[in-house]
């Protein structure tokens, strides 16, 4: 029975092969689409990891480049804001209008000890501290003439007060904003002033450098005047010459035409580098072509 049974179940096998594999030979004959789709399916499986990470590499750059222009945007919008907002601020706070003209909060040089111009290189020079007002003090420069320069060494007060009243000439210089009286550029200048034969004295207005008080173009005058009366008194008939830069121009006229109303004035008035308003000043900085349109100074 086993012999008889065998062929008929390995033919049954074989029939069974041979039906499947017609089977998936008819469908295949029947459904070409749905072979060629499976095998295009197959060969996309390849390449498709490689081009999704090469995706997700450019959005993660495109991300960046987004995130850093917004950034840069940021930083413009707040620039510009500050541009338009800052002039507003100053026309309506004149306390930060006078702080932007003065400019008496920076001190430059730093860290110098303005008693001790002998530190900048002025062995012929004395520090005094004058009262133009009960609740004001202004430190004060004198250099006298390069050819006392060694009868200097040592010397007080005193003595440069009475050497005021030699045949050499005087120089009042009026310096401009920021800085104080211990420059470098205003040292230089004593020095070669002091070299052709003039008195300097020099000295820093109220709120600059050591001196005390709230700066303001009326209390600046002021001083400039209780120093030329000061200068005055000790030099006789001495020749007195006012020298003014930048800022100390309108110091410097303001003091010559008091002077001139009480029939005082100096023998020259100087003006370097002077301007004929704030506002003129003003168009000359590159940073103020926005804003000139609405400062309030005359």
């Amino acid at each position: 029975m086993r012999k008889r049974t065998e062929p008929v179940a390995l033919e049954h096998d074989r029939c069974v092969a041979l039906g499947s594999s017609s089977s998936g030979s008819t469908a295949a004959v029947l459904d070409p689409d749905s072979r060629l789709k499976r095998n295009l399916h197959l060969a996309g499986k390849g390449p498709a990891e490689p081009r999704c990470a090469a995706d997700a590499g450019m959005k993660r750059a495109l991300g960046r480049r987004k995130g850093m222009w917004f950034q840069l945007r940021k930083i413009l919008l707040c620039v510009l804001g500050l541009y338009v907002t800052i002039p507003f601020l100053i026309k309506l706070c004149p306390g930060i209008q006078a702080k932007l003209i003065f400019l008496n909060f920076v001190r430059v040089p730093y860290f110098i000890d303005l008693k001790k111009p002998q530190d900048q290189g002025l062995n012929h020079t004395c520090n005094y501290y004058l009262q133009p007002e009960e609740d004001v003090t202004i430190g004060v420069w004198h250099t006298v003439p390069t050819v006392w320069w060694k009868t200097a060494q040592g010397k007080d007060q005193m003595w440069y007060e009475d050497a005021l009243a030699s045949s050499y000439p005087i120089i009042l210089y009026l310096h401009g904003n920021a800085g104080t009286r211990g420059g470098d550029h205003r040292v230089e200048l004593y020095k070669v002033l002091s070299s052709l034969g003039y008195h300097v004295v020099t000295f820093d207005y109220r709120g600059w450098g050591d001196s005390i008080g709230t700066p303001s173009e009326r209390g600046m005058t002021y001083d400039a005047l209780h120093v030329f009366d000061w200068i005055k008194a000790r030099s006789g008939d001495n020749s007195i010459y006012i020298w003014g830069h930048s800022l100390g121009t309108g110091v410097a006229t303001n003091l010559v035409r008091r002077l001139c109303e009480r029939e005082t004035p100096p023998d020259a008035l100087i003006l370097e580098s002077p301007f004929t308003n704030i506002r003129e000043e003003a168009k000359s900085h590159p940073f103020s072509v926005a804003n000139i349109s609405i400062l309030p100074w005359v």
